[in-house]
């Protein structure tokens, strides 16, 4: 009986955690308008965990945005590796869904329509997609909002949109690239608050890029620090604050530590 005591309360093994996406080697170069060589990204080396929330954060120019897009498909690196899973990424795919600074949303269309705009251009089962992006709009307070347009909406809103737009195709991997600068602080705060509960319900990947070193330490399970232009990461911190995450944790000693400890990369150019 003591023995069958004893192993009623031996642990479960740990399940090791699947990576999702693998960058190696990566390296952008370009030609800028003036004819000028442009080394954007060097040697770019990232794991990142299935259902992780990553952050990226530099100073303005070091290639944030440009190692995005290339994740996205949607610009071309210049050589090494971007795999999800064992799938070389080169060009859009439907596995990634993608929120700009700007949700660029059509005038002329609904709430729900503007949702709908991924699942039409890939040619999906609409009736599907139509009952998807209903449950999206509900899940960030919208669903009265579905037959309103654009110009109706406040800007915390238009960003709810394009969250919805960018899941409703069901992507493994959610791309966002400072999706919250252009809103006022408190608004900004609410956001992030709602990103967390959004990805924490859809158990996506998320990688984010600001310039906020608070809201990145805020959102993340680990950041990534990069240097100035050519971009390199610097540094990866892994984030151990407990979730879920609350607005008075940045008050918190321990956020203050892992904020100060990005801060030092940056010195006096350090942002947030």
């Amino acid at each position: 009986m003591r023995a069958i005591q004893r192993a009623a309360v031996v642990a479960p093994i740990a399940r090791e955690k699947k990576t999702l996406v693998t960058i190696s080697g990566l390296e952008k170069r370009y030609r800028s308008r003036d004819r000028a060589d442009v080394h954007a990204l060097s040697d770019i080396n990232l794991a990142i965990e299935d259902g992780s929330f990553v952050t990226i954060v530099g100073p303005s120019g070091c290639g944030k945005s440009t190692l995005l897009r290339i994740l996205a498909g949607i610009l071309s690196r210049s050589s090494g590796s971007v795999r999800m899973g064992q799938t070389e990424i080169d060009g859009p795919s439907r596995q990634v869904g993608v929120v700009f600074q700007s949700p660029v949303l059509l005038p002329w269309r609904t709430v729900l329509d503007n949702v709908m705009v991924p699942s039409e251009v890939q040619r999906l089962d609409l009736g599907a997609a139509r009952r998807r992006a209903r449950e999206l709009l509900a899940l960030v307070g919208l669903a009265d909002f579905e037959d309103r347009y654009p110009g109706e909406l406040s800007g915390g809103m238009k960003q709810r949109v394009g969250i919805c737009r960018a899941l409703v195709h069901q992507p493994s991997v959610l791309l966002m690239d400072e999706p919250f600068g252009a809103l006022d602080a408190m608004t900004r705060e609410t956001m992030n608050v709602e990103l967390l509960r959004i990805w924490r319900e859809q158990n996506i990947t998320t990688i984010l890029v600001t310039h906020s070193i608070p809201e990145a330490v805020f959102l993340a399970d680990r950041v990534v620090v990069m240097t100035p232009r050519p971009g390199r990461v610097a540094e990866v911190v892994d984030v151990h604050l407990p979730r879920p995450r609350t607005l008075a944790m940045v008050n918190t000693p321990d956020f203050g530590r892992y904020v100060a400890s990005i801060r030092r990369h940056f010195g006096s150019v350090g942002s947030g």
